[in-house]
């Protein structure tokens, strides 16, 4: 239905207000469904946030511990781009709209009130799944300004870690079974080898607790980036960084290798290395050793290594 140009109704909604989604489209306009509704009647952008449900599917739709509301942009499948609901928020005081978020995205929904695009830094890349729990693509998140509502505390999962995680890098126990998946796509259920993954990187923890050396993970925010690195496992006395997969292919050897030169530029060590169920072939095992990284796998009780030194 073409919307009308009859003069705007006056704006009396106040932050923590509720209302039926389609009386506010039938009174102010706006699309009457997705997150992003421009309005061609009044002079508004109507975004509408769920984070509880966003948050099972990599959103974080929510206040972060920079005073900054953080929005997820538009678009369900490849890399959302700045197109369409995208640029109306981009461009909403450029073109005189009022950009007001509300909570929920049909039936009642609640007024969170109205906010601005943050002029120094409006909007950043972020690792999200397809909706159905497709493949990551790039998501595009704007950083808000409230105009009449009051910062919050972070309520989501990752606006809670970033909160109360002031360092760049820090170090976590072995059992906090946390990983990068589990920020970006938290739905989904572990793969058969990430669970083998996680029993070997125990038990290698165990072995060397055996030998009297203690061992962590770290936890690391890359400047610039919204979502924690996870290593799986180090070895402070030993030097030695670990990164555990749970079968022996040449793809898993080649993203462990990636893992260990993305980690290394933040976590000290004199060893990377990458720990697998089984001893890999000779090709892949001469991949290891071109790019300086050892090879672990478990023998009986204890464990082999291409580069002796990263054992006790």
């Amino acid at each position: 239905m073409t919307e009308t140009t009859d003069p705007a109704p006056e704006w009396t909604l106040k932050p923590g207000d509720t209302i039926e989604r389609k009386q506010l489209h039938a009174k102010f306009g706006g699309r009457t469904q997705g997150g992003i509704g421009p309005s061609a009647r009044t002079p508004n952008v109507f975004v509408f946030t769920d984070p509880v449900a966003g948050e099972k599917h990599g959103y974080y739709d929510d206040w972060m511990p920079d005073g900054r509301f953080h929005y997820s942009g538009e678009g369900q499948y490849g890399d959302q781009r700045m197109l369409s609901g995208n640029v109306s928020i981009l461009n909403h005081e450029v073109e005189g709209r009022a950009l007001r978020v509300f909570q929920g995205a049909r039936g009642t929904v609640t007024y969170r009130g109205e906010f601005v695009v943050d002029q120094e830094d409006p909007w950043y890349e972020a690792d999200a799944p397809e909706t159905n729990d497709g493949p990551l693509r790039k998501v595009i998140v704007f950083r808000l300004r409230p105009v009449d509502a009051d910062p919050r505390r972070p309520a989501t999962k990752l606006g809670r870690l970033l909160d109360s995680a002031p360092e760049s890098v820090d170090e976590l126990p072995i059992e906090r079974n946390e990983t990068e998946k589990s920020f970006v796509n938290p739905n989904r259920e572990p793969y058969e080898a990430e669970r083998k993954e996680a029993k070997l990187v125990k038990a290698f923890a165990d072995y060397l607790a055996s030998k009297g050396y203690s061992s962590c993970r770290h936890r690391m925010l890359p400047p610039g980036e919204s979502r924690p690195l996870f290593t799986d496992l180090y070895c402070r006395e030993l030097g030695l960084l670990v990164e555990g997969k749970g079968s022996v292919t040449r793809e898993n050897i080649r993203m462990a290798l990636g893992q260990l030169a993305d980690y290394s530029r933040f976590v000290e060590h004199t060893t990377r290395a990458i720990l697998v169920p089984s001893k890999p072939r000779a090709d892949l095992l001469a991949l290891a050793e071109s790019q300086g990284c050892a090879v672990l796998w478990p023998e009986g009780r204890d464990f082999a290594s291409t580069v002796p030194t990263a054992l006790p």
